[in-house]
């Protein structure tokens, strides 16, 4: 039995069918005659809580619906295993196929917060697409935290649209952190990729942590350094390949997707990485040329231009910190409308407001 509906992920350019069950199940997503199984190397999986099937985006785009088929396990033996009868689950999709007005709305910092994010989510209306932007569980100690992410994208698309999550700090927290990737999208369980929706084409960047490796708070368990390093290397071969990238055609706006504003740089023990991170912003700003960089982590709202007052490290395009929480009391995220030469940036809250309504021009492809 489904736990949620699915939550459809954009990762490259496919989208990964995430889906939470009850019990042990076996799963496979129909589209159109064909079927696509989670299955490892030839071995359908069942001892899972949270399903992935991965479907090529212009499959479904195309068929614009899918349906998910789950046998609940009854005993899996090595001889002979018994199962249920399947179930049958269908879902319509709606791809983004605009090139103008697209809607996104976007959630961070939910901390297991569930019904502060859909409410502010219903504020801002209909989207095309939802971003989820770290810190939705509050930690990864236990695994029912994972339940926040799935609740919240349940509510919010139905299983009917796209989704591009990226990790946060707090999701490296508890013993369950190790495994985060396993509950959550990824590229080879890599949680750095990029993504691809119609006319938007998006890079997301995971930080990790917010402190040193050597921070005592973390007991000698992250090992964010290399880690960073790696995502360097990442967008240097993002921009070698920038033909099926960013330069594609029909992409029309380019965006950075990371929980944690990288080129602002904090007081201690928050001020880290300066060197990384500077090449980071160096990189997409010489390269990729993004329109927006979309971030969270400090539970406020700014919108900030390259050279202002939290540009530390040479922002490569203006910056929207987009989620102003208040633990327990208060929840606004943002939406976005990608127009013709311009983009509108509306903060919503849970209490039905709207807060905020700003428009920033792009540049002209």
């Amino acid at each position: 039995m489904l736990r949620t509906t699915p939550a459809v992920f954009a990762v490259k350019k496919e989208y990964q069918i995430m889906v939470p069950v009850e019990k042990p199940s076996l799963m496979w997503v129909q589209v159109g005659d064909r079927k696509f199984y989670d299955a490892a190397n030839g071995i359908m999986r069942s001892d899972v809580e949270v399903h992935r099937i991965s479907v090529p985006m212009n499959v479904l785009d195309e068929a614009e619906s899918y349906t998910v088929c789950e046998k609940e396990i009854i005993e899996r033996k090595p001889y002979f295993t018994e199962t249920k009868e399947t179930s049958y689950y269908k879902f319509s999709f709606r791809p983004v196929k605009k090139t103008s007005d697209i809607r996104a709305y976007h959630i961070a910092d939910a901390h297991n917060n569930v019904d502060g994010p859909i409410a502010a989510a219903e504020t801002f209306g209909d989207i095309d697409f939802l971003i989820m932007n770290g810190d939705i569980p509050d930690h990864s100690g236990k695994t029912e935290n994972f339940n926040t992410v799935y609740e919240i994208a349940a509510a919010v698309t139905k299983g009917e649209i796209p989704i591009v999550f990226s990790r946060g700090n707090h999701d490296m927290r508890g013993f369950f952190a190790e495994k985060f990737a396993e509950y959550t999208p990824g590229d080879r369980l890599n949680t750095y990729y990029t993504f691809t929706l119609g006319a938007i084409w998006g890079i997301v960047l995971d930080c990790g942590e917010d402190k040193g490796d050597d921070h005592p708070e973390y007991g000698g368990t992250v090992a964010c350094h290399v880690f960073r390093e790696k995502q360097t290397e990442f967008i240097k071969d993002v921009i070698k390949n920038k033909e099926n990238e960013y330069g594609q055609n029909g992409v029309k706006y380019r965006l950075v997707i990371s929980h944690n504003p990288f080129t602002f740089v904090r007081e201690k023990p928050f001020d880290i990485e300066r060197e990384v991170y500077s090449e980071w912003a160096r990189l997409l700003k010489e390269n990729v040329k993004p329109d927006l960089m979309i971030s969270a982590h400090i539970h406020k709202f700014y919108i900030k231009q390259p050279g202002e007052d939290m540009d530390s490290l040479g922002q490569p395009c203006p910056l929207v910190v987009a989620s102003k929480v208040k633990r327990g009391e208060y929840f606004a995220g943002a939406g976005f409308i990608f127009g013709k030469d311009e983009i509108g940036i509306v903060l919503t809250d849970d209490k039905g407001k709207t807060c905020e309504n700003t428009v920033l021009k792009t540049k002209k492809r």
